[in-house]
């Protein structure tokens, strides 16, 4: 891990009405951490992620890739840019072979077109592509298993071989523990952890707390659409303006 900020956001607002959803916000990450960042329900932890992703626009400030400001760019051109998104819904191919999603977002990132139509053959590049990232995520055993059968563990996995398809440098991750039942936490906990040893930058929103002292480098903690703190898994737990800003909410 270097001292480069791969991804920032300064000064970042979203305003809706006379509400201030984001406020203010700058936060720094570097080349190769991962990034926790917590807050208990409306916190803001999703809209950050939705105006870095490109899924909303900021009512002011910006978001730099690498010292690029990408802030009126498009979710399309972020991530050619190697910008990376899950969602805390599902976005698969419930009636698709695993390996077919996986192919389907390897083909876009390798220039073609998203189409359900192509045959595929198991030669092309971007079925062999989605062979080394169902691989890579443990997956490999369910290559042709209906991706709507999988446990919601399983899917999560493939999820996230979807996003690795499409090769991005920065990976955000929203809350991909959501709903998995607790015998199915570690492995997904355990491919996380390889996706950020592989060199990759992530930044991930979760709210069970284990998993993200047990993951992260460092925690961003959103109170009320604000940055309140930034530092160590230690210092900020430690934090009593944390502590304060929490007492009787679960975070």
């Amino acid at each position: 891990m270097t001292d480069r900020p791969v991804l920032a956001v300064e000064q970042l607002v979203l305003q809706i009405g006379g509400a201030r959803i984001i406020d203010d916000v700058s936060l720094a990450v570097a080349e190769g951490e991962m990034l926790g960042v917590i807050g208990p329900n409306g916190a803001g932890k999703t809209t950050l992620f939705n105006l870095i992703s490109g899924v909303l626009p900021p009512t002011s400030g910006r978001v730099l890739v690498r010292g690029d400001d990408v802030s009126s760019l498009s979710i399309q051109r972020r991530a050619r840019v190697g910008l990376g998104r899950t969602f805390q819904t599902s976005s698969l191919f419930a009636g698709l072979s695993a390996r077919e999603n996986v192919r389907l977002a390897a083909q876009v990132a390798l220039g073609g077109e998203l189409s359900l139509l192509r045959a595929p053959r198991r030669t092309d590049a971007a079925t062999s592509a989605a062979d080394e990232k169902l691989d890579e995520v443990g997956l490999a055993h369910h290559a042709e298993t209906i991706a709507g059968s999988l446990s919601h563990g399983d899917k999560r996995k493939l999820e996230i071989a979807m996003l690795l398809a499409t090769d991005p440098s920065v990976i955000l991750l929203d809350e991909p523990m959501a709903g998995v039942a607790s015998g199915d936490v570690p492995g997904l906990v355990d491919v996380i952890r390889r996706v950020h040893q592989s060199g990759r930058t992530v930044l991930m929103v979760e709210h069970h707390m284990d998993v993200v002292l047990g993951l992260v480098d460092s925690v961003a903690v959103m109170h009320h659409g604000s940055l309140l703190a930034h530092d160590t898994p230690e210092v900020v737990m430690a934090d009593a303006t944390v502590q304060a800003a929490y007492l009787g909410e679960s975070i």
